[in-house]
């Protein structure tokens, strides 16, 4: 059984992966508006991973027999006029995730909660370490084709490659190829 100290914060840590996706498709749409289709592209699949990692919470929620609350998502509000702000402001969000699901470690340990603790927060722990990785090294590429439109459109094309995950990946997460 959950504590209720763990299924509140779970809940909303819940929210803000949904948040996440709100904000990558957010982030998608203006590239989307700015003819950078490959960056929206990544941003997309950015956004429906995110909405696989609120399955997660949600079904450690229900599993252990808790109860959902879906709480709800705050508007993006971000104002994007290059690329490297559009990632920069990816990479931050993705700090922020981590300091939130280090918080939610802490809480696991203090509430003495193993199976929050190993069966859900060890993946994330891990699963933030790439997230964060990705978006500074995109952060770190657009800086270095800034001014070039080739370069730009090389790295568009680039990121683009990058597949959409299926719509059962997303409700049934676990099944996700290579977490």
């Amino acid at each position: 059984m959950i504590s209720k100290k763990i299924e509140d914060a779970f809940n909303k840590q819940l929210n803000a992966e949904l948040y996440a996706a709100y904000l990558y498709f957010a982030i998608g749409a203006w590239f989307e508006g700015s003819n950078l289709e490959g960056f929206a592209q990544w941003m997309k699949a950015q956004a429906f991973e995110e909405m696989s990692h609120a399955m997660r919470f949600y079904n450690h929620i229900i599993e252990r027999g808790g109860m959902v609350e879906l709480y709800a998502v705050k508007k993006p509000e971000i104002t994007l006029s290059t690329p490297v702000e559009a990632f920069g402001a990816a990479y931050e969000h993705e700090q922020k995730v981590t300091r939130m699901i280090n918080d939610l470690v802490d809480l696991a340990r203090e509430e003495k909660d193993n199976a929050a603790l190993i069966g859900l927060l060890h993946w994330f722990v891990a699963e933030q370490i790439e997230e964060e990785e990705q978006t500074l090294k995109a952060v770190e590429r657009l800086k270095m084709v800034e001014g070039s439109k080739e370069g730009l459109f090389m790295l568009d094309k680039e990121m683009g490659a990058r597949p959409l995950i299926a719509t059962a990946t997303i409700l049934n997460p676990a099944a996700t190829p290579g977490e």
